[in-house]
């Protein structure tokens, strides 16, 4: 006799098909909701969280020092204030040190940009544009009456900025002082999280949040000296081109660095456009073939290299993770875009690890290869 459980004709086939898309649309309303009130609550609190990712970041490329010198058996409390303090007098002394060079460089760049303009002036009145002088004064004008009609405008934007700059004052004061006790008391961090969580809970915790941690450090120290040799090589370039302003301009590459991809392109972008301002536009060819073959040195040398290792992402999954972040919160989030999708995909290794072990041996042979798949990724 005929089983009927096991007659499944087309309707049946159907229905089950129906029956698992209701299931997973579900499932994806529940999980994009859970998004939704994520980005909710990060976005209302960003005034707390902005100082304290800055700061975890910190952390990571001052807590090696302070380590050694605890293992030197010095105080937790003195290796933490004398790393911070000798950071804070580096970062002091670069400033100190390119002030003057910017300076003293400021009349010959204002008097380069005048010659620029005037070069300018000359391209739009001959061929083949062809424009009159007449026409030029009337834009220059109608620019001139624009900005003064926005006086009030411009005068709410210089205190908006005097308010902005105050805050990045109290923000800056919060990201030293909590950068100071990260690196004072964060080894005591992970033993808490075990107690606090338990057998169960606070053993996985503890190995997310230190896997998570030193992919986030390998990150920073490795874009460090990748953004380094992008900084020296357009720096000596530019220096070779006779840029007035080589110095700085290396400067803002080592600091655009940080943020991939995106952010060597704009930092190089401008490295060409003031080169174009104080030198010719041979120079500036010249300056952005540098910029073009550093760029591919990076993208196709460095950080494959480099930072394969460590954070083990596509750089498809690179540029849009800046991309959104820089969307969503600005530069600030163009800059944390790589290392929160790195931590999240520490996670997700993480808890592929945990599901391969749970898989019965049993299991079909695809379960075991999947997880290979992902690895090799």
């Amino acid at each position: 006799m005929t089983d009927n459980k096991k007659i499944r004709d087309r309707g049946v086939v159907i229905d089950e098909g129906f029956a698992n898309l209701q299931r997973w649309g579900l499932r994806i309303i529940v999980i994009a909701a859970a998004a939704w009130v994520v980005g909710w609550i990060i976005g209302h609190t960003w005034m707390v969280l902005f100082p304290v990712s800055i700061a975890l970041i910190l952390s990571t490329v001052l807590a090696p020092p302070v380590t050694f010198l605890r293992s030197r058996h010095v105080p937790s409390g003195l290796a933490a204030a004398v790393v911070v303090l000798g950071f804070i007098g580096v970062v002091v002394g670069i400033i100190a040190i390119l002030t003057p060079l910017v300076a003293d460089k400021s009349g010959e760049v204002a008097a380069g940009a005048s010659d620029g303009l005037q070069k300018i002036r000359d391209w739009v009145t001959g061929e083949p544009l062809n424009l009159s002088e007449g026409q030029i004064t009337r834009a220059i004008e109608a620019v001139q009456d624009r900005l003064q009609s926005s006086a009030s405008a411009i005068s709410s934007g210089i205190f908006s900025t005097i308010g902005a700059a105050t805050s990045a004052v109290v923000n800056l004061v919060l990201i030293l002082m909590l950068t100071f006790f990260f690196v004072k008391d964060g080894h005591k961090f992970l033993p808490w999280v075990k107690t606090l969580g338990g057998r169960r809970s606070g053993e996985h915790l503890a190995e997310v949040l230190n896997r998570s941690w030193s992919t986030l450090g390998g990150f920073i120290r490795t874009q460090t000296l990748v953004a380094l040799i992008d900084a020296v090589i357009i720096g000596i370039g530019l220096a070779i081109l006779g840029s007035p302003l080589a110095a700085p301009l290396a400067v803002i590459t080592f600091f655009g660095g940080y943020i991939p991809i995106i952010g060597a392109f704009v930092s190089g972008g401008l490295a060409v456009l003031v080169t174009l301002v104080t030198n010719d536009p041979k120079d500036a060819l010249i300056a952005l073939i540098i910029v073009i073959a550093v760029q591919q040195l990076e993208g196709n040398v460095l950080s494959p290299w480099l930072q394969g290792k460590n954070m083990n992402l596509h750089a498809a999954v690179v540029l849009m993770s800046v991309t959104a972040g820089g969307t969503v919160f600005g530069v600030t989030g163009a800059f944390l875009a790589v290392p929160v999708v790195a931590t999240i995909a520490e996670i997700l290794r993480y808890t592929n690890e945990r599901i391969d072990d749970s898989v019965s041996v049993l299991a079909p042979k695809q379960d075991a290869e999947a997880a290979e798949i992902l690895d090799e990724d």
